[in-house]
């Protein structure tokens, strides 16, 4: 495993263009997810968003790490039982649906921008809800754990935490990354662990945090398909995902766009604070067609 190297000045600045670029996908795309919808009309019409508009390249598309076969498709699409990596396809969103869309872009300069959001189809239970609301609260805490001279483990101790407090599970098998140049660097970013364990944090580091949490077990299974991951009980699954730069004052969250959603209030008031003036500041979400 080699050791997590920081980011200069000028590499950060071209990742801040690159998550805020896939944010934006994840912007245009919202007024279409609705019932009716088919998850690969959201692929399209990402692909189309992110070649013609933005004149970027989709990570996912045609991607195969060793012993993968190339992933079909622009965005991942994960639903319900889902955990991640699932492939968009012809059958239609329905009402009560919750479905994961994960985002990664190449920017005109060769950065990697990554982020996921969860998206709530009509009225849901009160248990896919509120396992999107915890799943969202578990990113937002992993990041309040980011400061130089920190460790990795405390980020993936309170996430763990706070999932089963409220009775949820942790996905143990995927774990966030760094990012930058390539699409997966190190570190490797654990969503369960012990404080005071694992790499020291130091400013200039990039990487995401994105907690994969179970309504039900924390076993988990791969379709036929060689991608597509799944709770092992089909219970519900949840992630969110935001794309992190350790700062010498603590953290600053990369990922941002101006339809954005602020962080819960459980997050600290400084990185609420701060978070949601950074979003304040963008520029406006991208226009779309109205859904049809």
């Amino acid at each position: 495993m080699s050791k997590p190297i920081p980011k200069t000045q000028e590499e950060i600045k071209e990742m801040r263009t690159a998550c805020r670029l896939a944010a934006e996908v994840l912007d245009y795309i919202e007024p279409f997810v609705q019932a009716g919808v088919t998850t690969a009309k959201l692929d399209r019409l990402c692909h189309e968003y992110m070649e013609k508009t933005q004149h970027t390249i989709s990570a996912t598309l045609n991607y195969a790490p060793p012993g993968y076969s190339p992933y079909p498709a622009s965005i991942c699409t994960s639903l319900n039982h889902q955990v991640c990596h699932g492939i968009p396809g012809e059958k239609s969103l329905k009402k009560g649906d919750i479905l994961n869309i994960d985002v990664t872009i190449i920017s005109p300069a060769g950065f990697y921008g990554d982020t996921s959001r969860m998206f709530i189809i009509g009225d849901a239970s009160i248990l896919a809800r509120r396992l999107c609301q915890v799943t969202y609260e578990c990113m937002w805490l992993g990041i309040a754990a980011v400061r130089p001279g920190g460790r990795l483990g405390d980020i993936g101790h309170v996430i763990q935490q706070h999932a089963e407090s409220n009775g949820f599970t942790v996905v143990r098998e995927f774990c966030g990354h760094g990012i930058g140049r390539k699409f997966h660097e190190e570190p490797q970013v654990l969503h369960y662990g012990q404080p005071n364990t694992g790499v020291e944090l130091q400013s200039g580091m990039i990487f995401t945090i994105e907690p994969m949490i179970n309504a039900g077990k924390a076993a988990i299974s791969e379709l036929s398909d060689g991608w597509t991951i799944v709770t092992r009980d089909r219970s519900l699954s949840a992630q969110w995902e935001h794309t992190v730069l350790v700062t010498e004052g603590g953290v600053e969250v990369l990922s941002l766009s101006a339809a954005c959603p602020l962080p819960p209030k459980l997050a600290s008031r400084t990185l609420a604070t701060a978070t949601a003036s950074a979003i304040a500041a963008l520029p406006p979400a991208p226009t779309h067609e109205p859904p049809r």
